[in-house]
């Protein structure tokens, strides 16, 4: 066989790779998914996308039947939008409220009137106000995005639930704008409050409500709660209860060791805690990160249905209210749920997804179940072979806006019903495109709403990814991933290969269905088929230490996160599909990644030279001590972070490898960067100087942790940089990439 190496790619290589872009793709594939608009617990309606525009259709859920739907709706995004040049709206569109110098002010929706709602309030002990540290604040600071308050209104609109911020003790951190967009010669200076771990002092949210009619204030008696990254507005960790009489929220200790479910009485301040759960790692409340607990209050605050780990599998357990007494488990097996869908409290039942229960087939894809609070009568309701989805709607407005930023578009749908009859259930699978259909309860497929329309970027010689399964390192556990390659594929020639990784541990790299409709999770579809149309052999894998599987294989990374989430099960899996597919040259392996990905490609060519010979790393966070405290401290533990002490994070620290590299390494990274900081990346760079070693080094002005990702110029630096030192070939001369409009 002989390797696949041509002298000079074209323009049109070049080409074919752009077309695959996220903002290339999404305008050609249609009907991702169905985001139903609830009209009654009967009759929805959606946007459906066509050849010429999108049209709207009504759904009668009872029959299945449709027709186009005339009716003018608001839009799912009016009141998001409204809160953008309002603030924080109440329930009953009276008033809003909205952050002013770390104070809170209120305002009149009918006049416009204003009034103070804090007048205490300072920059670094705010009201309202969410952590410096949440990867994006001096990015919205110089965007001039008005950030709306860390609050939740009472249903009936009459109290405010929020909190007050402190970070006057936590340290300051710095970045400098080289290059600022007013053209001024000067460099602008941006400075934010970012504790990292080891610190002393982190940022936490004291917790209060406020009678918005009479300023009256109650504070929690409760002492503050962490706040190493968001407030528990934006995590999902504090809620009111239906009918407004109790908050509930979530207290998860430093490092994520403990966790305590409370209730706040709002009317006097007074806490009751009413179960928590300890762990030696670290607790999670969802297998996912950053999404909705899966803790649900039910029986009219009665009982709890609680999420734990405590099994060694993630399922769900049922508690007693009054005295946080086990009643039992809902849930139990070799296999984990994913996220509560919805809850019959008059059938006393609960809808949700999981995975890992059903033999033979890939144990990320989620499938929807059904089963009593009491354990019994535990039903599958979507037999397919595919990742199942059901839309979940925000939970409160701040996640709302969130997922308008990341979506582009509006957000969450409900995927159930208001009563929970119906379901609208999106399935596909990483090689195959998404089928949308509506369900009743009991599973019943009612009707089969759309099928993704892929048939524009088929024509054009899409290639489907390729599942695999393979042994990780100990040869037992097993490891799955996937396989991309070039259209123009031909298995006599030997492919340089390219390991595409993110070492979690909070999520997996290799997508389990096909063309999502957020943004970033398509770029993650379809960014290992750009490379691979440049002439690579593409292959993403999830290694131990990564989530969605049994405790255990999670806490592999634990307190070892040199591991670099599983590169001896990426090499072990790599020579295994080497010996399935001799079109596969092992002889020449480069990997690249992005911020935890980053981190990981340094370490891969630093720690394994031998077997990985160029990396592109961009963001990287290279060394855990210099990252946000809630990052080392949940994944690599509270132990001593300073530089004498010889405990774990000495040993991920990639610099003290730098005398270890011998292939080509080129580092990116962001000047603007306030989730990964360009330091972390820089003393890398210092280390390699120290060292004498070559390497390459791009520095993007004005690009922040997300746009150094997807910068059309890094990307076409990125393709050069494999093209010349893993394919042995010259890319074509003064190829643009042209972004999003």
């Amino acid at each position: 066989m002989r390797p696949h190496a041509p002298a000079r790619l074209l323009a049109e290589d070049y080409l074919r790779a752009e077309r695959l872009l996220p903002w290339n793709v999404g305008p050609r594939v249609r009907n991702a998914e169905v985001r139903p608009n609830w009209i009654d617990d009967h009759c929805f309606w959606y946007e459906r996308q066509t050849a010429d525009g999108s049209e709207r259709i009504r759904v009668d859920a009872r029959t299945g039947e449709c027709e186009p739907h005339q009716d003018a709706d608001a839009a799912a995004g009016e009141r998001i939008a409204a809160i953008m040049a309002h603030g924080l709206i109440s329930p009953d569109g009276s008033q809003a409220v909205s952050c002013r110098d770390g104070n809170l002010i209120l305002k009149t929706m009918t006049t416009g009137e204003e009034r103070a709602l804090t007048q205490d309030g300072e920059p670094a002990h705010a009201y309202g106000k969410s952590p410096d540290s949440n990867t994006f604040a001096v990015s919205a600071r110089v965007a001039g995005i008005p950030l709306p308050p860390m609050a939740l209104w009472s249903p009936d609109s009459t109290q405010l639930f929020t909190v007050r911020l402190d970070e006057r003790l936590v340290s300051e951190l710095h970045l400098l704008q080289s290059a600022p967009a007013d053209g001024s010669a000067r460099p602008a200076l941006h400075s934010y409050r970012y504790a990292m771990a080891g610190d002393e002092n982190i940022p936490e949210a004291e917790l209060l409500v406020f009678d918005v009619e009479t300023g009256k204030r109650i504070e929690a008696d409760w002492p503050p709660i962490p706040a190493p990254l968001m407030s528990p507005v934006e995590l999902q960790h504090a809620w009111w209860s239906d009918d407004g009489s109790r908050i509930y929220f979530i207290d998860l200790g430093r490092g994520a060791h403990e966790c305590r479910l409370c209730e706040f009485d709002p009317s006097t301040g007074a806490v009751r805690r009413i179960l928590e759960e300890r762990s030696d790692t670290y607790l999670e409340l969802n297998a996912a990160t950053w999404v909705q607990p899966n803790v649900r209050i039910v029986a009219g605050g009665d009982e709890v249905v609680w999420y734990s780990e405590r099994d060694g599998w993630g399922h769900l357990y049922l508690h007693d209210a009054a005295s946080g007494k086990l009643l039992n488990p809902i849930t139990a097996g070799e296999w984990l749920v994913r996220d509560i869908l919805h809850v019959d409290e008059e059938a006393r039942r609960i809808f949700f997804t999981a995975s890992g229960r059903e033999p033979d087939r890939d144990p990320y894809l989620r499938h929807i179940y059904r089963v009593d609070l009491d354990g019994s009568d535990l039903r599958l309701l979507a037999p397919e072979d595919g990742d199942h989805q059901v839309s979940l709607p925000p939970a409160n407005d701040i996640v709302a806006l969130a997922q308008v930023a990341l979506r582009g578009g509006a957000p969450g749908a409900a995927g159930f019903s208001p009563s929970g009859h119906y379901f609208i259930d999106t399935w596909s699978r990483l090689d195959a495109p998404s089928v949308s259909v509506l369900r009743s309860a009991d599973g019943e497929l009612i009707r089969t709403l759309e099928m993704t329309d892929v048939s524009a970027l088929l024509d054009e010689g899409w290639r489907w990814p390729e599942p695999f399964q393979v042994k990780a390192r100990d040869g037992e556990r097993d490891v799955f991933g996937a396989i991309h390659r070039p259209s123009h594929f031909d298995a006599e020639q030997r492919y340089p290969v390219i390991d595409l990784i993110y070492p979690g541990p909070q999520v997996i790299r290799t997508p389990k269905r096909s063309f999502p409709a957020e943004p970033f999770d398509l770029f993650n579809y379809t960014f290992p088929q750009t490379l691979a149309e440049l002439g690579f052999v593409v292959v993403t894998l999830d290694g131990l230490g990564t989530p969605l599987r049994s405790r255990a294989f999670r806490e592999a990374y634990y307190g070892r996160m040199e591991d670099a989430g599983g590169l001896e099960d990426h090499i072990a899996g790599l020579r295994q599909l080497g010996e399935r597919h001799p079109w596969m040259d092992l002889d020449r392996v480069g990997i690249t990644g992005h911020s935890g990905g980053g981190f990981a490609s340094t370490r891969a060519v630093l720690a394994h030279p031998d077997f990985y010979k160029v990396a592109v790393s961009s963001a990287g966070n290279h060394d855990q001590r210099g990252y946000m405290s809630y990052w080392g401290e949940k994944y690599q533990g509270l132990a001593d972070a300073s530089e004498d002490s010889e405990d774990g994070y000495q040993a991920q620290a990639n610099a003290r490898l730098a005398d270890n590299l011998q292939g080509k390494l080129l580092l990116i990274a962001g000047d603007m960067d306030d989730n990964v900081h360009p330091a972390l990346t820089l003393q890398v760079a210092n280390a390699l100087v120290a060292a004498n070693k070559d390497f390459d080094f791009l520095l993007l002005p004005n690009r922040n942790h997300q746009t150094s990702l997807l910068d059309p110029y890094a990307l076409r630096r990125l393709w050069d940089y494999f093209v010349r030192h893993l394919l042995g070939g010259e890319p074509p001369d003064g190829y643009r990439i042209h972004g999003p409009a």
